[in-house]
């Protein structure tokens, strides 16, 4: 783990740290096609990520978020 995410520690800040997931694991999780996550972002419909230089992430808590917001009655 690198030093700046070391710093985000369950103990010093009380806030467990984000569980960063690759799009495979993501979409393994969700159970969609991973094409499916990259038309999402290509078209700023999908759950939230983001860019660590040229790599696509996925904090795990709010894919989860953003799933329970699709909930329909």
């Amino acid at each position: 783990m690198s030093a700046h995410l070391m710093c985000m520690d369950i103990g010093t800040s009380g806030v467990a740290p984000p569980d960063f997931k690759t799009q495979a694991e993501i979409a393994d999780i969700i159970k969609v096609p991973e094409r499916t996550l990259e038309d999402w972002r290509l078209n700023h419909v999908g759950s939230p990520y983001m860019k660590l230089g040229r790599h696509v992430r996925y904090d795990l808590a709010e894919v989860f978020a953003w799933a329970r917001e699709q909930r329909h009655a």
